[in-house]
């Protein structure tokens, strides 16, 4: 197996040498030795009290860096920053968290909050809201797996101060998508189809709402789902839910609350809830990935864990267009 450190220097490969400076193992080894640990603990009490917490947060380390947001000159400014944070303001009260891709959905922020607030206390100023966000996520899925995810993740991201709501519309892949869709949104982060295949996985845990596949349960046009399943989401869910009645399933019914490759037995088995889960075998060669994964009990596992360092490390921040906030919510 590749060591993660094999990840994140080819993501470092493909961006700008300037863009990775800064990002390394162990980076705050000096300023703040017990960061990893502190934000380690918190989230696991989180998880132990509640795993959907735990789905949460590997859910906004994806859409934290997934989402580039666009200055007033229209320059671009890079993901993986602590963006997905930020609260409404007068000066932008339409921030990423209440784009529909995040809200009502996007959960875990308290969690950051808990962490954040014990990293400063410990060393204050030194640990950015961005790599806390990262090192939760890479927890989540340590737990939530049964410490089958195990991977280092290197530190070193800062915060942004930029946060706009459609922009998450622009860039975070919608459960409709299609496979070209799908492939064309990881593509242009840096990733492989085999990456975007294998951080699907994620849905082995977490909910979701009903208006999220409510198109596929429908009795017309009939869609490719396990009628068995669809049967029961139709029990569950109103036929056209609204913002006010939009009830929440899980997403995988066999293990809802561990990290693991069931979700590839269910896109196989066509026991999926989204169009962009069911769209992995809509050709040979993500089919074929597919059930590898579903195959090979912890491989998937490892591969997460190396997909997930390869997304932590795109597009970082540099000191020149970010900092360190002291409240995660909100700009220094």
């Amino acid at each position: 197996m590749a060591h993660p450190r094999a990840a994140i220097w080819l993501s470092c490969v493909l961006l700008l040498a300037a863009t990775c400076q800064g990002l390394k193992y162990g980076y705050y080894s000096r300023s703040c030795p017990p960061a990893e640990y502190i934000v380690r603990a918190v989230v696991g009490n989180a998880v132990r009290q509640n795993p959907g917490i735990g789905a949460g947060l590997i859910r906004m380390a994806f859409h934290d860096c997934f989402v580039q947001a666009r200055n007033l000159s229209s320059v671009l400014l890079f993901g993986c920053d602590g963006s997905v944070l930020l609260d409404p303001t007068p000066a932008n009260p339409r921030p990423e968290k209440l784009g529909p891709p995040n809200f009502p959905s996007l959960r875990g922020f308290e969690v950051i909050d808990m962490a954040k607030a014990a990293v400063e206390k410990a060393c204050p100023g030194k640990v950015s809201c961005a790599d806390i966000v990262q090192f939760a996520g890479r927890d989540a899925s340590f737990f939530l797996s049964r410490g089958r995810v195990s991977y280092a993740l290197p530190g070193g991201r800062l915060d942004g101060r930029v946060s706009l709501e459609n922009e998450t519309l622009a860039f975070l892949p919608p459960p409709s998508f299609n496979l070209t869709q799908l492939i064309g949104s990881f593509k242009a982060k840096g990733l492989s189809v085999d990456d975007m295949v294998v951080l699907s996985g994620a849905h082995s845990v977490g909910r979701s709402h009903c208006s999220s596949f409510s198109d596929r349960i429908g009795t017309a046009p009939p869609s490719n789902m396990d009628p068995r399943l669809a049967a029961a989401l139709r029990r569950r869910c109103p036929a056209n839910p609204t913002f006010s009645n939009d009830p929440t399933v899980v997403q995988d019914a066999a293990s809802p609350n561990v990290l693991d490759n069931q979700y590839y037995r269910n896109v196989l088995g066509r026991r999926v809830l989204f169009t962009s889960d069911a769209a992995l075998l809509t050709s040979r060669r993500t089919a074929a990935m597919v059930r590898d994964n579903a195959r090979r009990s912890g491989r998937w596992e490892r591969k997460f864990a190396r997909a997930m360092v390869k997304m932590a490390a795109v597009e970082i921040k540099t000191r020149a267009n970010g900092e360190v906030r002291r409240n995660c919510r909100l700009v220094n």
